[in-house]
């Protein structure tokens, strides 16, 4: 039989609170926390808002000696992993350290760290930058650091594919489970708040430029006009189901039962229409390989980019792949903004708690689906028993990525288990 990927930690760090007990108790309650941009001054641009992460002090999570050589996006992974970790119930530093690995997302890297030290180049007479900006900007210091500080030096790697990427680690995750790596630390945060990646991100013409913190983010309403950009993510504990009974763990939030990623093979526009199919594909194919027949699926948690075709594209990949009528479909990114590959990390994380406690989280920002929109989305708070959730992801320029999580049984297999499944 092949090693059986489950998830036994979730280490949150987000605007919606630090740890996934506060996140899911803000989650529930519908509490939105995106706020006026403080990182910076963001007075100049057209874009204000953002989700932050509130009162982070990442002293506690890493030595100084580490934090002055990363940027702000590693110190939040710093966190998250020692999070996850300790929910887990595993240590920090491995006795063996080739039995763990590390496999994270990135995507814009270390935007406030190159910041800092390009207009330390410009505008200085010694034209100089700090000896750690070769390493701290790079897209992957994260897993690089993480691996280092707690010295896990199993098959380590970084997974690229903007917001799809930590879908993509979790998939990654599980493969290297299954080739022998009993624990592998997956998931990713970002930091995109700074000048230079604001700017970045204002040129795919997809931003909201609202000021109603409450009205500016909103996924498949007829409001919606565009996303809000985030800080933040989530890290997961991914382990060998066997090695993680034979330590006695506890709690086991959910199975990596199937996954699917595809590219669109063109780039994301400002203009002109956004093909469903490969998303579809997508989604078709982590339903394939976890053995689960669409009617099993109990919630889909989209990725709810918040631009009308984009949203349109989605509603309809998701019909092709379950009919005109869809799972429970709920979203909870117009409460902490997208924070690219953090945001599907997000995303996860909310599909296991979900699993966890049995409980459908309201769908947020939403008041009246727009034309071509119309799903089955998750009005308010609901115990529902959930055995299958599909999460979905998009990255900019093409990727999708779609991960089916299945509860964990306490006895015997549920419907359709399939093992051995190593595409």
């Amino acid at each position: 039989m092949s090693p059986r990927p489950v998830v036994t930690g979730i280490g949150v760090v987000a605007p919606s609170g630090i740890g996934a007990d506060t996140h899911w108790k803000t989650v529930l309650a519908g509490e939105n926390r995106i706020g006026r941009i403080t990182l910076f001054e963001p007075d100049r641009y057209p874009t204000t808002l953002a989700g932050e992460v509130p009162d982070f002090d990442a002293t506690r999570y890493a030595d100084n000696r580490r934090l002055v050589q990363t940027d702000r996006w590693t110190h939040l992974g710093f966190a998250a992993a020692r999070l996850a970790l300790a929910d887990a119930g595993l240590p920090e530093v491995a006795g063996n350290p080739y039995g763990y690995a590390v496999t994270l997302a990135s995507s814009s890297g270390g935007n406030l760290f190159g910041q800092r030290e390009l207009q330390r180049l410009w505008s200085q007479p010694s034209r100089t930058v700090g000896a750690y900006q070769s390493i701290a900007w790079f897209y992957a210091a994260s897993v690089g650091q993480v691996s280092i500080h707690h010295q896990f030096k199993g098959p380590c790697g970084v997974l690229v594919a903007e917001a799809a990427g930590a879908l993509d680690s979790l998939a990654h995750a599980a493969r290297i489970i299954r080739r022998g790596t009993p624990v592998v630390i997956a998931g990713g945060t970002e930091c995109p708040l700074s000048p230079y990646a604001l700017a970045c991100q204002m040129r795919n013409g997809l931003l909201s430029a609202s000021d109603d913190p409450e009205r500016a983010y909103r996924p498949f309403d007829v409001a919606a006009s565009g996303y809000v950009p985030a800080e933040g993510g989530a890290v997961f504990v991914v382990e060998d189901l066997e090695h993680a009974l034979a330590r006695g763990v506890t709690t086991i939030y959910g199975e990596i039962a199937g996954w699917g990623a595809t590219h669109d093979g063109r780039h994301t526009g400002q203009v002109g229409p956004v093909d469903p199919t490969q998303y579809a594909r997508s989604m078709r194919l982590a339903l394939d390989r976890a053995g689960c027949a669409p009617e099993q699926v109990d919630v889909v948690f989209p990725d709810a980019l918040g631009v009308p075709r984009y949203d349109r594209s989605e509603a309809t990949a998701l019909r092709t792949v379950f009919g005109p009528d869809t799972p429970p479909v709920t979203t909870q990114k117009p409460l902490i903004g997208r924070a690219h590959q953090g945001g599907s990390a997000l995303d996860a994380a909310n599909a296991l708690l979900a699993l966890r406690h049995r409980v459908l989280p309201p769908t947020a920002g939403l008041d009246q689906p727009a034309p071509g929109c119309d799903l089955n989305f998750v009005r308010r708070t609901r115990e529902h028993p959930v055995n299958a959730a599909l999460v979905g992801a998009r990255g900019f320029d093409g990727f999708n990525s779609s991960v089916l999580i299945r509860a964990y049984p306490t006895t015997g297999e549920l419907p359709g288990q399939r093992t051995g499944d190593d595409r």
